[in-house]
């Protein structure tokens, strides 16, 4: 059997992406926390806020989340009366989700929240460091 033996003495990339992502998360998760949703959560129910009606795979291909993932997100949603799903109106196999009154309530609610978080990020940045971070980021 082969050992690994190099040394790894470089920071790894992924680690800090991810650290960071999750402080950022805590952010908007600790701002929208009032308003009872996470970021994921505003999320998903801003994107079908902004397009209507779409379906799970079209969901997941805006969110870059795969369908497995978008269905469970959405079956949480929609137990608390924020989302309702049903067959597709091509396709009835392909189910699709659309925004309720209530969830249309709940986005209200948290977008003062969101842009709290968003003005503590980008206060934390600078808007230097906020114009580079996006920069950056949209390279990978």
């Amino acid at each position: 059997m082969r050992v690994y033996t190099r040394a790894m003495t470089a920071t790894c990339h992924c680690i800090v992406l991810r650290k960071a992502a999750r402080r950022a998360s805590a952010i908007y998760d600790e701002a929208l926390g009032p308003v009872g949703i996470s970021v994921a959560q505003f999320s998903l129910l801003r994107t079908v806020a902004r397009h209507g009606p779409m379906s799970f795979t079209a969901l997941g291909a805006i969110l870059a989340l795969d369908r497995s993932t978008v269905g469970r997100n959405v079956k949480v949603l929609e137990r608390r009366g924020l989302l309702a799903s049903g067959a597709g109106a091509d396709d009835l196999r392909e189910a699709t989700v659309a925004l309720t009154a209530a969830g249309r309530k709940a986005l209200d609610a948290a977008g003062p929240a969101w842009e709290r978080a968003q003005a503590r990020i980008e206060t934390a940045l600078g808007a230097d460091g906020t114009a580079a971070l996006h920069r950056l980021l949209d390279a990978l």
